[in-house]
């Protein structure tokens, strides 16, 4: 890698590391300082300021990523960027527990310790809204935003073609820069809202890629807008009486062949009964998911009906109103999959997705049967899903409260 970077003239290394809270940070040093000493002693930083650690004692290193690394296409100066792992200052450079990255491989792993499957798939979706403008208050006598956008539709804009779809190039650059770091994009798109909202699709990656993958995605999205003077946002409902924007998680499991465990032409909507016991535990454990994959209180403004949000703990094909959809039009049994709607990205994407991943597991393990605890799909009869229907919750308090009830399956093999 060095005589790589030596070749492309690198002057900077930037090493980044995301917070609990879903900040992403970073810490540059020249390239003549990426010694062999720093690659086996790391970089130290304070843990106290990223909220890992207390602030006697809070001395953290950074070691780098080197299979992440990547030449960052927003810095003047020749970059190298990548991720890293966080460690504590002790002589063997312990793993911190909370680092979202060693979270989510340990999810996986979760995976193969139980002998369920080797591998997991996943497909982000990137909702978000362009703004011209946007000022934001944080006084003492009170906070807010004022936000401005030149495109107006009457009311549906989902896939409006230009010139009313004024940010067409905006996202052919940005999937542009995303393919170019080696992040896959199946397609973008006007998204309903009214005011410049948008969807960029990604393509399918194991779990620990698709998280980073969603990091730089943000990063990309939001140094290019700043490029061009214009302002990102992944605010889960910034403008009233409008379609809010989430981050809706495709995902099915593969076994050690590559094969997709999910798919059986028997089963309801093509799954198989593995696939139903994943969707329980989802569905079971949804409203402490919520803590983690909605974190703003914002967040619950989007959950509203009306704007196909989901609101019920339900599951069905083709249905944008329930908690998890089958999607009908995937012709391809590898590819066949559930699609987890709630989550927005104010979340922690290492975070988000592993929860979701170990609640699925805790379904297989103990074969929740969606049925049996009465998540009927949305094209059950009606009179019986109305009686039985759960609720996401409402609010982030009664997320909290909810996660603070249930989270043993988030310990698993902990």
């Amino acid at each position: 890698m060095r005589r790589m970077a030596e070749q492309s003239g690198v002057e900077f290394v930037d090493l980044k590391v995301l917070d609990l809270a879903g900040r992403l940070h970073h810490i540059t040093f020249p390239f003549a300082r990426f010694t062999p000493d720093v690659l086996a002693e790391g970089i130290g930083f304070d843990g106290s300021s990223y909220g890992f650690l207390k602030v006697e004692e809070s001395d953290m290193v950074l070691l780098p990523d080197y299979d992440t690394a990547q030449m960052d296409p927003f810095r003047d100066r020749p970059t190298l960027s990548m991720f890293t792992e966080v460690k504590h200052v002790d002589k063997e450079r312990t793993p911190f527990a909370q680092d979202g990255r060693r979270i989510v491989r340990a999810a996986e792993q979760a995976l193969r310790d139980l002998g369920i499957a080797d591998s997991t798939r996943w497909i982000p979706e990137y909702e978000f809204h362009i703004f011209d403008e946007a000022e934001y208050r944080n006084e003492v006598a009170g906070s807010g935003y004022t936000v401005k956008s030149d495109e107006r539709f009457f009311h549906n804009a989902y896939h409006a073609c230009n010139p009313h779809d004024r940010h067409d190039d905006f996202r052919d650059e940005a999937c542009a820069l995303m393919q170019d770091l080696g992040i896959p994009v199946r397609y973008h798109h006007h998204e309903v809202g009214a005011q410049a909202q948008q969807e960029i699709e990604g393509w399918f990656a194991d779990l620990p890629t698709t998280a980073d993958h969603a990091v730089m995605t943000k990063y990309i999205l939001f140094n290019l807008a700043e490029r061009h003077g214009l302002k990102v946002t992944f605010m889960p409902k910034p403008l009233y009486d409008n379609a809010g924007s989430g981050w809706h998680l495709h995902q099915y499991l593969v076994d050690a062949d590559g094969k997709n465990i999910f798919d059986d032409p028997e089963g309801y909507a093509g799954l198989s009964r593995t696939a139903l016991y994943y969707v329980g535990g989802i569905l079971k454990h949804s409203p402490a998911l919520s803590a983690l994959t909605n974190p703003s209180t914002n967040s619950y403004k989007r959950l509203v009906p009306g704007f196909e949000a989901p609101t019920a703990i339900t599951f069905g094909r083709s249905n944008r109103g329930a908690a998890i959809r089958i999607p009908s039009y995937v012709a391809d049994p590898q590819h066949r999959r559930i699609e987890y709607r709630p989550p927005d990205f104010t979340c922690n994407p290492y975070l988000a997705t592993s929860a979701i991943l170990m609640a699925g597991i805790d379904g297989i393990v103990n074969r929740i049967d969606p049925y049996a605890l009465g998540y009927h799909p949305e094209d059950a009869p009606s009179d019986q899903r109305r009686a039985e229907t759960e609720f996401l919750p409402r609010s982030l308090a009664d997320a909290l409260d909810a996660l603070e009830a249930d989270h043993a399956f988030l310990l698993r093999g902990d």
